[in-house]
């Protein structure tokens, strides 16, 4: 026997012992990841959810994860934003599958009535509203606003007339450091203030709101007639009658929101950190905030909040998905939840 074979001998069963627990650990994660886990119950909201229904953390380990959208097929898709990607889920065997490869940092997607996927697009030195998906079809909607580039547009939806709604909420104090830190310590160019816009089908951007701290996520109601915009920084989604030429008209406050986040943006105002929207098929609108997912009625009334928690951040988004839209999914910090439901989402748009 050659020197040292003994040893080796000797150290063989480590070696495999090493590579077992390796692959054991490895099959740990991936159950983690593909295994829902149970984080919560919710409260009863008579018409929405059933008290003790499973909230379940379906999908965790993302870099960032936002504006989950239930497509007729039934599968969602969502975003990655910091890893620029966009994801489908196959919402009955819950597989994942990348279904863009480089997203430029979108956000918000929204389906247009012919099946493209119109995004939000963040990244800096590129940001624009245009169709990400399918390939063939990218397309630039809109990148400027007089001449100026948006500054990080987050949240879109998409009319079925064609026209898109979107926010620009402008950069928080952390993402302003991030940028100044990535251009080498060089100052910031100017950037447009936080703002709403409507593009029109085939037709240049529209200001329409200009008067929030930082406006984030939009929806529409079921009929269109109302344009929803949650302020990240405020205690009241705005509502906007829409007119037949898609601008607005008779500002609201519709709807107090009662959650908080323990987190500071530096901007003021009331940090509930309102952020996506989803709406129903009873026109009950969902709202992303620091305390869950708060549900409002048609009217605004608060009919309560289904406790879910985004840690360590806070919820992101939602939308209703699945093959019965009977499902809410809720993103945020990396991590995909769900809880089933009694309502239902629209089965006419896919959010």
């Amino acid at each position: 026997m050659f020197i040292g074979a003994n040893n080796l001998l000797k150290k063989i069963p480590i070696a495999i012992s090493f590579l077992l627990l390796n692959m054991s650990f490895s099959f740990l994660v991936a159950q983690e990841n593909d295994i829902p886990i149970i984080v919560g119950v919710a409260s009863d909201i008579p018409g929405v959810v059933v008290r003790g229904s499973q909230i379940h953390r379906l999908l965790t380990g993302f870099n960032g994860l936002d504006d989950p959208i239930g497509l007729m097929d039934g599968s969602l898709v969502f975003a990655e934003p910091d890893a620029l990607k966009i994801h489908q889920l196959d919402t009955e065997t819950n597989q994942v599958a990348v279904l863009v490869e480089e997203s430029n940092e979108s956000h918000g997607i929204s389906e247009a009535s012919d099946g493209r996927l119109i995004s939000a697009q963040a990244w800096d030195g590129s940001t624009r509203i245009g169709v990400i998906y399918p390939p063939e079809s990218i397309e630039v909607l809109a990148d400027s606003y007089e001449g100026m580039p948006f500054s990080r547009p987050n949240d879109l939806i998409v009319a079925s007339n064609g026209g898109v709604y979107f926010t620009d909420p402008g950069l928080t104090s952390g993402q302003t450091e991030e940028l100044i830190e990535r251009y080498g310590g060089q100052p910031l160019a100017p950037r447009l203030p936080p703002t709403v816009y409507y593009i029109p089908p085939g037709g240049e951007p529209v200001k329409i709101e200009e008067n929030m701290i930082r406006p984030n996520g939009i929806q529409l109601n079921r009929a269109e007639t109302r344009l929803y915009i949650s302020d990240s920084n405020g205690d009241h989604v705005i509502a906007w009658d829409i007119l037949p030429s898609g601008l607005l008209e008779n500002r609201q406050e519709f709807g107090v929101l009662r959650g908080r986040s323990n987190r500071d943006n530096g901007l003021g105002g009331v940090k509930t950190f309102a952020d996506g929207m989803a709406v129903d098929d009873e026109d009950r609108l969902y709202v992303a905030t620091g305390g869950g997912i708060e549900v409002l009625g048609p009217q605004g009334e608060h009919l309560g909040i289904i406790p879910v928690r985004c840690l360590p951040r806070d919820c992101q988004n939602v939308a209703f998905g699945g093959p019965m839209k009977q499902t809410l999914y809720i993103a945020g910090a990396g991590s995909l939840y769900k809880v089933e439901m009694i309502a239902k989402g629209l089965s006419t748009r896919a959010k």
